[in-house]
C-alpha cells in the first residue's frame, strides 16, 4: 500500500507533553511500567511478573504496520485479515483472487510468501537514555538531530552482532525524555496460512467501519517461517474459543503505532488548522479518483482493492481526528490537561518554558510543511527509486552518518522491502503519482520552485505516463542490479524514474534539513523538558506515548450508552444474517450462505471493551486473566478517533473478533481441520 507523507510528518509531531495520570482503563502501557497496583485497586487482581513475561514472549510484531501473536509452537500467528490483505493481494491473479475467493491451504506446502512483511518479537529492553542525551549535549537544531541519530546508530549497530536474526531499535519515549533499546527476534520469511473471504472480514465495508455492533470476521493466520520451515517457538498463547463475558477483565498486548496525546495546543492548532483540513481534501480526491478507475474494469477494481480499503479507512481516522478537534468539550479536556500541568512545572529549575519553544517550532514548520509533504510524489515506483538513489549515497557513508532507513540496523528490512516481488500496476502507479503531483501544483502555486523541479514544462499526467511508462522499477530483478551496483550503477541509470530521483533528492535532503532544524530539534529539545515537567509533576503514574513499540493496555468487556440507549458489547453469528440485505456493502461472503444451514447463529461474533488501543493494534491479541486468547482487536468505536489525542472511558471502546467465531469459521465456513488441531482446541 502507498504511503503519505503526512504520516510521516505526523510522526514527528508526536509527543506525549501534558499527560496527567491515567484514569480508569486508559494506558497503553510498557510492560516494564505495567500499573499493577492501579489495576489491582480497580479490578481486585493484577498480573504478576511471570503473566506478564510470558505474554509479552508470544507477543508479535508486523512490520507492515500490525500487531499479532504467537498461538501454536508450529510459527502459527493470529492476526486481523485486514493485516494480511496485501498479502492476499500480492498473490491474487485475475483468476485466483484470495481477497474474494479466502485462503484455505490444504498442505503447509501451499502457505504463500507474503512480500515486504516481517515478523518480530521482543527479546530484550535496555535503557539508553544517558548515553544518547550526553551525546546531544548542548547541541540544538539540526546539530541536535544529528548527534542523536548518530548515536542511535552506534548503539544499534553495536547491540546486534548477528542482523541475519535480530534487529536492534532504539526507541524515543516522552517526547525525547527516554530512550529504549529494543533487541527482536526476527522472521523474515512470513506466510499466508489462512484468511477468509474479504467480504467476511469486512462485512458492512466502510459505514460499519469504526462502528459497533459489528459483524465482521476480521481474523487470518500467517506463519513463521526459517530455512524453508516453520519456526519452532517456545513461548506462544494458548487458544481459547470461549464466549466472552461481560465484565471480565481483557488485556490488549500489541503495538499501538503512534499517538498524539495532550500534546500542546499550538501543535493541536496546527493540525486543526493545517494538516487535517489538508489531508482530508487531498485525499478525498484521490478516493474519488481510484473509485472512477476501478470502475472501468474488473482487472481494475480487483487490483485497486487494497489501496481504496487503506484510503478509506485513512479517510475515516482524519475526519475523525479533525471532529474531535473541532468539538469544545473534548478540547477543553485537553487545554485543561496542559494548563494543569503548566501551573505545577512552568518556570520551574531546569524546566524554563517548552510551551513557548514548541509555539515557536509549530511556527516555523507551518513556513516548510507544505513544500516537504509534497517534494516526493506517490506511488510504489517513485518510492523504489527514491530508495536507490539515497541508498547509494548512504551505504557508502560511515554508519552513524547515514540517514535513518539506510544504517546498518536497518538496512536488512529496506532491502528485503525493496527487493521482495509483487505486482505493480502500471494504471495505479500513473494515477498516485498524477494525483500527488497536481496536488503539489495545486497547494504549492505554478510558480513555486519545488513545482518547477517536480513539473518542468509537463503537466501532472504527462509527466506521470512518461516516468511510469518508461521504467523498468517494477522488476525486482532491475532493482536488485541496482542495489548491488551502488553508486556508480545509480548515477549511470537512465530509467527515468531513477533520473526523476536524482532531480529531488536533493531538494529533499534540503528540506529535511530545514525541518531538523526548525521543527524536530527544538521539538525534541523541549521534548524532553516536558518529560522532565510530566515526571516532576506526576511522578511514575504515567504512560509514553504509542511509539509502535510493544505496549499492554487492561479493560473489561463492556458495552456503553449511545444516544440514550445501551449498547450491547457482544454480537452473534446471526446478527449477520440479520443485517444482510443482499447489496454492497451488506451482502453476506459466499462462505456463509453456502454454510447457513450448519452455521451456529448463537456463537458470539464480535465484543467491545474498554481497552484503551490505536492504529498499529490491530491484531492484538485480546487476552483473559488466565492469559488465553479469546479474540484479536480489529477496530474501535467512532469515539476512538479521538483517541490519539485523549481516551474517554465512558464511550471509548476497542472491537473484537472473537475467537469463538473463527473457531466456527475454521470448523463449518472455511474449513481448516489441519488448523484446529494445531490451535488444540478440539
Amino acid at each position: 500500500m502507498h504511503t503519505f507523507r503526512f504520516f510521516a510528518s505526523a510522526a514527528i509531531a508526536s509527543l506525549a507533553l501534558n499527560a496527567a495520570p491515567a484514569f480508569a482503563d486508559e494506558g497503553m502501557w510498557t510492560f516494564d511500567a505495567f500499573p499493577t497496583a492501579k489495576m489491582q485497586a480497580d479490578y481486585g487482581w493484577a498480573p504478576d511478573g511471570q503473566w506478564l513475561g510470558r505474554v509479552q514472549a508470544a507477543a508479535v510484531r508486523l512490520t507492515g504496520g500490525c500487531s499479532a501473536s504467537f498461538v501454536s509452537p508450529e510459527g502459527l500467528i493470529l492476526t486481523n485479515h485486514h493485516c494480511v490483505v496485501e498479502c492476499a493481494q500480492d498473490n491474487s491473479t485475475d483468476q485466483r483472487d484470495l481477497l474474494k475467493q479466502g485462503f484455505v491451504p490444504a498442505r503447509r506446502e501451499e502457505e504463500l510468501k507474503c512480500p515486504g512483511q516481517q515478523a518480530e518479537v521482543v527479546t530484550a529492553i535496555a535503557d539508553v537514555t544517558q548515553r544518547v542525551k550526553a551525546a546531544i549535549g548542548s547541541s540544538t537544531g539540526e546539530a541536535l538531530v544529528k548527534a542523536r541519530d548518530a548515536e542511535v546508530a552506534r548503539i544499534e549497530k553495536e547491540g546486534c552482532k548477528d542482523a541475519k536474526i535480530n534487529r536492534c531499535q532504539v526507541v524515543t519515549l516522552f517526547g525525547g525524555g527516554q530512550y529504549k533499546l529494543y533487541t527482536y527476534r526476527k522472521y523474515s520469511d512470513v506466510r499466508l496460512a489462512w484468511a477468509p473471504e474479504f467480504q467476511a472480514a469486512f462485512f458492512g465495508g466502510d459505514p460499519d467501519n469504526f462502528n459497533f455492533p459489528r459483524y465482521a470476521l476480521d481474523a487470518a493466520f500467517l506463519r513463521a517461517y526459517e530455512n524453508g520451515k516453520p519456526v519452532k517457538v517456545k513461548s506462544f498463547l494458548k487458544w481459547n474459543p470461549r464466549a466472552p463475558k461481560a465484565g471480565e477483565a481483557t488485556f490488549v498486548v500489541g503495538n499501538p503505532g503512534s499517538t498524539q496525546r495532550l500534546i500542546t495546543g499550538e501543535q493541536l492548532a496546527f493540525q486543526r488548522e493545517v494538516s487535517l483540513p489538508l489531508t482530508n481534501t487531498v485525499l478525498s480526491e484521490l478516493r474519488g479518483r481510484l473509485i472512477t478507475a476501478m470502475a472501468q474494469s474488473a482487472q481494475a477494481k480487483r487490483e485497486g482493492a487494497d489501496q481504496l480499503f487503506g484510503i478509506e479507512n485513512s479517510l475515516k481516522v482524519y475526519i475523525g481526528r479533525q471532529q474531535a478537534l473541532n468539538d469544545p468539550t473534548f478540547v477543553k479536556m485537553l487545554a485543561d490537561a496542559e494548563a494543569d500541568l503548566k501551573d505545577k512545572t512552568l518556570g520551574k529549575p531546569g524546566i524554563g518554558d517548552p510551551w513557548g519553544d514548541t509555539a515557536k517550532a509549530v511556527k516555523a514548520y507551518r513556513d516548510v510543511y507544505v513544500s516537504w509533504r509534497f517534494i516526493v510524489p506517490s506511488g510504489t515506483l517513485m518510492e523504489h527509486a527514491l530508495t536507490l538513489v539515497q541508498a547509494a549515497e548512504e551505504r557508502a557513508k560511515p554508519n552513524e552518518e547515514r540517514l535513518p532507513g539506510y544504517t546498518e540496523s536497518a538496512l536488512e528490512l529496506t532491502e528485503k522491502t525493496l527487493l521482495d516481488q509483487a505486482p505493480v500496476y502500471p494504471w495505479l502507479e500513473q494515477l498516485m503519482m498524477t494525483w500527488s503531483l497536481s496536488k503539489a501544483r495545486e497547494y504549492l502555486g505554478a510558480d513555486d520552485a519545488d513545482t518547477k523541479l517536480l513539473l518542468g514544462k509537463e503537466s501532472p499526467e504527462g509527466l506521470a505516463e512518461k516516468l511510469v511508462g518508461g521504467s523498468t522499477l517494477a522488476d525486482p530483478a532491475v532493482r536488485k542490479a541496482l542495489w548491488d551496483g551502488g553508486q556508480k550503477a545509480v548515477e549511470a541509470s537512465t530509467d527515468p524514474l531513477i533520473v526523476f530521483a536524482r532531480r529531488i533528492d536533493a531538494r529533499e535532503r534540503e528540506l529535511k534539513k530545514l525541518v531538523d532544524e526548525r521543527y524536530t530539534g527544538p521539538l525534541a529539545e523541549a521534548g524532553a523538558k516536558l518529560a522532565d515537567a510530566r515526571f516532576m509533576a506526576y511522578g511514575d503514574k504515567v504512560y509514553p506515548d504509542a511509539t509502535f513499540t510493544l505496549r499492554i493496555s487492561y479493560g473489561k468487556v463492556q458495552g456503553w450508552k449511545e444516544r440514550g440507549q445501551d449498547v450491547n458489547p457482544v454480537t452473534t453469528l446471526g446478527g449477520a444474517f440479520e443485517r444482510a440485505t443482499g447489496a454492497e456493502p451488506f451482502d453476506l461472503a459466499k462462505g456463509f450462505e453456502a454454510s447457513a444451514a450448519k452455521i451456529d447463529r448463537s456463537v458470539p461474533y464480535d465484543f467491545v471493551t474498554t481497552n484503551d488501543i490505536i492504529g498499529g493494534n490491530s491484531g492484538s491479541p485480546v487476552i483473559d486473566k488466565a492469559g488465553t486468547v479469546i479474540g484479536a482487536a480489529f477496530d474501535g468505536n467512532i469515539h476512538s478517533l479521538g483517541g490519539n489525542y485523549g481516551y474517554q472511558g465512558e464511550i471509548n471502546r476497542t472491537v473484537v473478533v472473537s475467537a469463538a467465531a473463527v473457531q466456527h469459521a475454521l470448523e463449518v465456513i472455511y474449513p481448516a481441520p489441519a488448523l484446529v488441531r494445531e490451535l488444540g482446541a478440539k
